[in-house]
């Protein structure tokens, strides 16, 4: 999937592995043909970031483009999202310093005014260390070739606006346009980048740390199996051993993979070798819910919620959106088809097509229909028939279900990036 047009907001978690970052270099279309072009990236947006009015337009950014008043004007930029496990951070901003000239100001070549100025816009801390170190070491560089000071700005990311449609893809849908080059030909040595901007640091709270290598054969199954699949909301990121700074493991790292259950940068417990997925969410299961937990009690004891337990009031009542698996992030039921049954626990008449797998349960000398979550295997609850209209019913225990409203959906088939749809 290349494109969805996005207003993009702090605040909203991204699939396991996912990094957002955004660059502002000039004309922005080709500033997204560079960056799509890298193994890793996931996705390039052209857009407006960096103004202080509402709903940015292509006329409004031209119309202030010469403006220097209370109104600052937005900077034509792209969102790129990437996969940090594929392709560096530190790579993507030498890629940035090095393609266009950061000392030029309000422009870029031909192109004048402040929507052509250079401009990082940054999302976690580690952006911006790099951003900062990246940009005093190549001053350096850009000076001894005879350039002057570096003008770019380096702030947070607060807002995104995509631009137009016909701005989207635009250098692929016209080979023959504009795609200027405006590189000043400095380039960062080999030996340029400190070894400490391609670690990475905790994030702080609970986050998953997978211990990868290249020709790894059960690094690439368990990827294949487990990481490509995830969309839970506990961070999972797959590094190189070296690449872990200030992180407190007691675990041996000498084995490929080794999955490392992390809270505020310290070991909880660890996995050398590869892990089944059955494995890796019951693991995952006794890392976010606890064992001691009624949500771990259900989910793998194949327990039952008491009647109108808390987080059945909680979901009973919830606006328009969907339910997801407390692991896997994988949707499993729709509002739209939940109703009211008075029996004390979440009831639907249909679970997403695929999400999840019936199987016989005759325990307690009774012969029901056991609902289980297709990838994380939790025990969910049971189906009857015995809803309105001869229709059947799907009663799930609420505490193994998170909710998700339908205008933080990502269109895709299963919820891990909450990304907020432009209207």
């Amino acid at each position: 999937m290349k494109k969805i047009i996005l207003l993009f907001t702090l605040g909203l978690s991204l699939h396991a592995g996912e990094q957002t970052i955004a660059f502002a270099a000039g004309c922005f279309w080709g500033v997204e043909k560079h960056f799509e072009r890298i193994p890793g990236v996931i996705s390039a947006v052209s857009g407006y970031a960096g103004g202080s009015y509402a709903d940015p337009t292509y006329a409004t950014v031209l119309k202030h483009r010469f403006d220097h008043g209370d109104v600052k004007n937005y900077a034509e930029t792209v969102l790129v999202v990437y996969d940090d496990s594929r392709v560096r951070t530190e790579k993507l901003i030498r890629e940035f310093w090095e393609m266009h000239d950061p000392t030029s100001g309000d422009r870029q070549g031909s192109d004048q005014g402040n929507n052509y100025r250079s401009a990082l816009f940054y999302t976690t801390p580690e952006q911006k260390a790099i951003a900062l170190r990246t940009r005093d070491i190549y001053q350096k560089l850009l000076t001894k070739a005879g350039y002057g000071k570096i003008t770019t700005e380096i702030v947070p990311l607060k807002h995104f606006y995509p631009a137009e449609a016909y701005h989207q893809d635009y250098l692929r849908k016209h080979p023959d346009g504009y795609c200027p080059d405006h590189a000043t030909g400095v380039k960062f040595g080999s030996g340029d980048i400190p070894k400490e901007d391609s670690m990475i640091m905790p994030l702080g709270g609970k986050e998953i740390i997978v211990i990868d290598a290249e020709d790894c054969p059960f690094c690439a199954r368990f990827k294949s199996d487990v990481t490509e699949g995830y969309h839970g909301d506990i961070p999972l990121r797959t590094v190189h051993r070296d690449r872990l700074k200030r992180f407190a493991v007691k675990t041996p790292l000498d084995a490929t993979p080794t999955i490392l259950f992390i809270e505020n940068g310290k070991e909880i417990f660890a996995h050398r070798g590869y892990l089944r997925p059955d494995a890796f969410y019951r693991a995952l299961g006794l890392f976010k819910l606890g064992e001691g937990s009624e949500a771990y009690r259900v989910a793998f004891a194949r327990g039952t919620d008491s009647r109108f337990c808390k987080q059945y009031d909680r979901f009973k009542n919830t606006p328009d959106g969907v339910f997801v698996d407390r692991l896997s992030g994988d949707v499993l039921f729709d509002t739209r088809d939940r109703f009211n049954s008075h029996s004390g626990w979440l009831s639907f008449y249909r679970a997403v097509d695929g999400a999840v797998i019936e199987r016989e349960d005759n325990r307690f000398g009774m012969h029901r229909i056991e609902v289980i979550a297709r990838k994380s295997g939790a025990h969910l609850g049971h189906v009857f028939a015995d809803a309105p209209g001869g229709r059947r019913r799907f009663c799930i225990n609420a505490t193994v279900l998170d909710f998700v409203p339908r205008g933080k959906i990502r269109k895709r088939k299963n919820v891990g990036s909450l990304l907020r749809h432009r209207k």
